[in-house]
């Protein structure tokens, strides 16, 4: 014969292990999951944005800086060798020209070559990359120049010449840096390199 005492004390055992109390630990630990899986995944948006939704001063100015590293070992060199071989101007500034877009695309291209794409996909993306920073960079360039009294005429061993050379690529720079804000900001230009960088 069972007493109630005993009775009353197996029902509270039974309803101690009962299933409605395992349910509500589990439940406690599927919330701290989401929980985490919500801010990994929030953390990862708010990185993208960060990449595509709209670039930093100091991006922009470091794809600038990249883009002027190669612009200026052309123009440099153009101007040198157009004054050392005794050129007119106007064949002197393109020559600078063109040396500054193969220098400005050949930095690129030796970047994303070491991430690994072939020759065809790097010229591809240092066209992307690099075409409209160089183009702003040059027109501004090489109009401080023409318009320097007698910079264009000056010799190399002239301060003239290497001061305004020096105040060009100065001034081109601070006037690509916003262009290069605004086309990383919408995944443009370095944009581009940057992504193939991250894979």
């Amino acid at each position: 014969m069972t007493h109630p005492a005993q009775h009353e004390h197996h029902q509270q055992h039974t309803g101690h292990g009962s299933h409605e109390g395992h349910e509500g630990h589990g439940g406690h630990e599927h919330a701290g999951h989401a929980g985490h899986a919500g801010h990994g995944h929030a953390g990862h948006a708010g990185h993208g944005a960060a990449h595509g939704g709209g670039a930093s001063w100091r991006t922009a100015a470091q794809a600038t800086l990249h883009c002027l590293t190669g612009c200026a070992i052309g123009e440099v060199l153009g101007m040198v060798l157009g004054t050392a071989f005794g050129l007119h101007n106007g064949a002197t500034v393109v020559l600078s020209v063109l040396l500054a877009f193969v220098f400005g695309y050949a930095l690129t291209m030796r970047g994303v070559l070491k991430a690994g794409l072939d020759v065809g996909a790097a010229v591809k993306v240092a066209l992307a990359a690099d075409t409209v920073s160089i183009l702003v960079m040059e027109l501004i360039d090489n109009s401080v120049m023409m318009t320097v009294p007698g910079a264009m005429d000056a010799g190399l061993g002239d301060l003239l010449f290497w001061f305004a050379l020096a105040g060009s690529l100065v001034l081109a720079f601070a006037l690509t840096v916003p262009v290069n804000k605004w086309m990383i900001g919408r995944g443009r230009g370095h944009a581009v390199v940057h992504a193939h960088h991250q894979h």
